[in-house]
Parts: structure tokens; C-alpha cells; sequence
């Protein structure tokens, strides 16, 4: 019994010196990208010696790789989840404030949140290769979208479609990273919302441009 409850003990220490981890190097992720992490960074943010990380992840290149795959996973579940509540009777104002809500919410709460969007947003620029596990995640979100698009937008093919869904994404990834997204954080999640939903919704919409 006593060996057992050791053996739990060491097991629960284990997972929070990885979690520790994780949450650093993603903190540190969200500041500065890959390229600017340092392994005695992470386990000075984390409290754990260098071994720790070889001992839980390998290397400093697949402890980045897993807290990166990591604000993935989370950015997925949060649209999909998000998405969920939109149908083909859906407005293209009502799929903007869908799409932008995991945004909204991260400004808005800050802190690890923000973290991951802000990884997120950095790994958009440079998307990762050979992480297949989120591939129908991915899918899944876009044909989410598709589906309201192209019920509010019988006239545009469906690459155009796809265009604009990637370009509202991209403008919703710069916010975390640009400096508007330090104004909009100081704001509540309903006056963020205020302001951002009407611009996703005319990047969906496109259409011409007015003038000379």
C-alpha cells in the first residue's frame, strides 16, 4: 500500500513538472515565437532543471512542438464549439460573431487564453507539417463555415469562400499579436465584440469596392 501510494505520489509530481513546462514554454511561445525560446528559460519560468524536459518531451524542439500542438487542439475545440451554434439559416453577422468568439474571449480574459491565441497567431504565419491528428479538426471548422457562407452567398464559388474565411482568420490572428489587441484587451468581451464583428462580417461578404 505504502509502495502504491509512492508510486502515485512521484506519478502526480511528474505530470505537474510536465504541465509546468508546458505552460511556460507556452508563455514564452506567445511572446516571442519559436526562434526566441531558450531551454533554461522555460525551466526557470517552470521551477524544473534542465533534465526535466529530456526526461518528459525528449527536447526543447518537441516540448515547443507539444505546447504548440497544445494552443492548437484549443483553438480548434473553442470554434468548432463556437461554430455548433450557427446553421445555414444563420446571418453572416451571426457567423462572424461565432468565428471571432475564441478571439473575443482570449482579449477579453487574457492570461493563458491570450497565450495560446497569441501562439496561435505566430504558428499561422509559418503553419506546422505532420501533425495529421488535427486535420479533421481543421476541416471540420472551415466546412462549419462553408456551410453558412455559401447559404448567404449562393453567387460566390466556393475557393472565393474559402479565401475569405482564411483572410478573416489571418486578420483575427494579427489582432492577438498587433498592438490594437493591447486597446481591445482593456475592453469587456461585449464591447470587443461590438467592434470586431461587423469587420469579420465584411471580409466574409466581400464585395466591390465603391468609388473611383
Amino acid at each position: 500500500m505504502v509502495r502504491a501510494e509512492k508510486t502515485d505520489l512521484r506519478r502526480e509530481a511528474g505530470q505537474r513538472t510536465r504541465d509546468g513546462l508546458l505552460a511556460a514554454a507556452l508563455e514564452l511561445l506567445a511572446q516571442r515565437g519559436q526562434d526566441g525560446v531558450t531551454l533554461r528559460e522555460i525551466t526557470d519560468r517552470a521551477g524544473a532543471n534542465v533534465a526535466a524536459v529530456s526526461y518528459h518531451f525528449g527536447s526543447l524542439k518537441a516540448l515547443c512542438d507539444s505546447a504548440i500542438e497544445h494552443a492548437l487542439e484549443r483553438y480548434l475545440d473553442a470554434q468548432i464549439l463556437a461554430l455548433d451554434s450557427v446553421g445555414s439559416a444563420s446571418t453572416l453577422q451571426e457567423l462572424a460573431a461565432a468565428f471571432a468568439r475564441p478571439m473575443v474571449r482570449a482579449l477579453a480574459a487574457g492570461g493563458q487564453d491570450l497565450a495560446v491565441m497569441r501562439t496561435v497567431a505566430r504558428v499561422g504565419i509559418d503553419p506546422p507539417q505532420g501533425w495529421e491528428r488535427l486535420a479533421g479538426k481543421f476541416d471540420r471548422a472551415r466546412r462549419d463555415a462553408l456551410r453558412v457562407l455559401s447559404a448567404n452567398l449562393p453567387g460566390v464559388d466556393e475557393q472565393e469562400l474559402i479565401f475569405r474565411t482564411r483572410c478573416a482568420a489571418g486578420l483575427l490572428n494579427w489582432l492577438a499579436l498587433a498592438p490594437i489587441g493591447a486597446e481591445l484587451a482593456a475592453m469587456s468581451a461585449e464591447q470587443i465584440e461590438r467592434q470586431l464583428v461587423p469587420v469579420v462580417a465584411g471580409a466574409f461578404h466581400g464585395g466591390p469596392v465603391i468609388g473611383r
